[in-house]
């Protein structure tokens, strides 16, 4: 076994962990990649790291499944509208500079935590109300939207799901976390469609990195159900200002 990958396994283990509950696993993933794999093509690690995602993000959806009733119809038509959002978003970075929507996700994502954080009811139980036409219509924006943003820019795809499904639906945390799963595994898919065919995929290192992260999503996912909407919705609240600061740092830098 390379001996790069005693390094990698820890990270990916931790990062699907982290992605079962609250999502951002690729926030601890890829940078770790880069760091440990410098001489391999971003292109690679970047298949890399989503062939590695996949098998965490579907061993936690499956997990969450068992557990909760999702609403199978509504993240379904998000899912596929992600999967299409997914493919146009990679499409759309050969016309468009990335950095143009750095300052738009920033204020967003400081929108977003100040919302929740000023709200300590949001989040917290499940309505439990009938999903109407409407709410299909809005979940295919959702999807659609999220998607390209994935497949364009991509960090906090999980953290803005979960927010949105909240917001728009009433879930709570927790179901709000479940149903991000499928629609993340969809934009993942999108992704691979075009990585796996242009032979951008490190299959050595893919492969046992996505074992770890299978295994990090059973803890993950475990955590969550046991430590409920309080736990995920302060995990949430972290990861967001973790991401958002990142960003922000990243920004000032340039």
């Amino acid at each position: 076994m390379p001996h790069e990958l005693w390094l990698l396994l820890p990270i990916a283990f931790t990062a699907g962990l982290i992605d079962a509950a609250v999502g951002g696993g690729g926030l601890i993933q890829l940078p770790g990649m880069m760091a440990i794999l410098p001489r391999e093509l971003p292109a690679a690690l970047f298949g890399s790291n989503k062939m590695a995602s996949i098998m965490g993000t579907a061993s936690a959806t499956w997990r969450y499944a068992r557990r909760i009733e999702l609403p199978w119809r509504l993240v379904l038509f998000a899912a596929g509208a992600a999967f299409c959002g997914s493919y146009l978003g990679a499409r759309a970075v050969h016309y468009l500079p990335v950095h143009i929507i750095r300052p738009l996700v920033i204020v967003l994502l400081a929108v977003m935590l100040f919302y929740t954080w000023f709200k300590p009811a949001f989040g917290q139980e499940d309505a439990g109300r009938p999903l109407t036409r409407n709410d299909l219509l809005t979940g295919l924006a959702i999807g659609a939207g999220i998607g390209f943003y994935d497949g364009f820019f991509g960090p906090g795809t999980g953290s803005f799901l979960i927010f949105l499904f909240v917001r728009f639906f009433h879930f709570d945390f927790l179901r709000a976390s479940a149903c991000a799963k499928v629609v993340n595994l969809a934009t993942n898919l999108a992704a691979l469609a075009f990585f796996v065919p242009a032979g951008l995929v490190l299959y050595g290192f893919a492969i046992p990195m996505g074992l770890a992260n299978i295994a990090g999503a059973q803890v993950g996912t475990r955590l969550a159900l046991k430590g409920g909407n309080l736990w995920v919705r302060r995990l949430f609240l972290l990861l967001a200002l973790t991401l958002l600061s990142k960003l922000v740092w990243d920004t000032l830098r340039i």
